[in-house]
This record gives structure tokens, sequence and C-alpha cells, in this order.
């Protein structure tokens, strides 16, 4: 495929994920109040929280300018990485755009809003996981699956393992 065609499906996929994630985080703020939680299941609820800092409330501190200035950083550097990957290495395409995704949608949120809107609450009765949005998610299962792709399939590539069944 050819590398233009790679980064049309790539901004395809940048696109939706961004959608998705706004139109779930406008959903949340019309829907439940801040500091309200829905439960879902046992262990899951969408709980309406603001998250000032980035993951785990890191850098709360910091301005909105100086943690938009980290994620543009990180953003050129993703871009970056993603330019240099073979056309032939769609996971890590993949992968690519739903981190650049995520990261477009809460920066999104922290130059309109100032913050970003997080809903997304694991727990038991005794332990809960940081609240988190599915742009998270995205840059999450998006760092996965680069690592997949680089350690194992792209090394089961270079070793010249089978990637099926043989027929």
């Amino acid at each position: 495929m050819r590398p233009s065609a790679v980064f049309a499906r790539g901004a395809i996929i940048v696109a939706l994920a961004v959608l998705a994630d706004q139109l779930i985080k406008a959903a949340i703020v019309a829907t439940i109040p801040l500091g309200d939680g829905v439960p879902v299941l046992p262990f899951l609820a969408l709980y309406h929280t603001r998250n000032e800092g980035i993951s785990f409330s890191l850098f709360s501190g910091m301005s909105v300018f100086g943690l938009s200035a980290v994620a543009l950083l990180v953003l050129v550097f993703v871009f970056w990485l993603w330019r240099k990957t073979p056309p032939t290495r769609w996971v890590s395409h993949f992968a690519f755009a739903i981190i650049v995704g995520g990261a477009v949608g809460n920066l999104i949120d922290r130059l309109r809003l100032g913050y970003v809107v997080d809903y997304i609450l694991f727990h038991t009765p005794v332990w809960s996981f940081a609240i988190f949005n599915l742009a998270d998610t995205f840059i999450t299962v998006g760092a996965g699956l680069v690592i997949l792709d680089e350690f194992i399939l792209d090394h089961d590539r270079r070793t010249g393992a089978k990637e099926g069944p043989s027929s």
C-alpha cells in the first residue's frame, strides 16, 4: 500500500477517535453532574470529574499552556515515529492513529475548557483505579499495540516466523 493511502486511512481513524471521544464527553457533561456517578456494573461506573493535570492528575499545578505545550511536543514525536514506520506495519499505523486521536481529543478539552473531562471509574468496595476517559484508552491501547508490533510481530517478520497456522 502506498504511504499516502496509509496516512489517509490513518487520518480517518484519527478523526473517528476524536469524534467518539468528544461526543461521549459531551454526553457525560450534559447528563451527569460534576462529581456524580452512575453505576454500570458492580465494578464500573461513569463518574464525571475534571483532570487538570495529565495521566493520574500528574502536573495538575502546571498551567494550561504548559500542559498543552507538552502535549503538542508528544504529538510531534508520535507523528515523527508514525512517518518513519514502514507502510507494511499496519498494526503500528493503526496504533499511532488512535494515539493521535486520543491525544487530540484530550488537547481539545484542555484548550477549550482548561481541563480534561474524565468519566470511567473501575472500582471494588476497597479499591478504585484512576478515573480516565476514552481518549486515555486510545493512547494506552495504541502504545500497547506499538510495543506488540515492534517486539513480537516485527520480530516474527524479521526471523521469518509464521504469523498463522500453515495451510
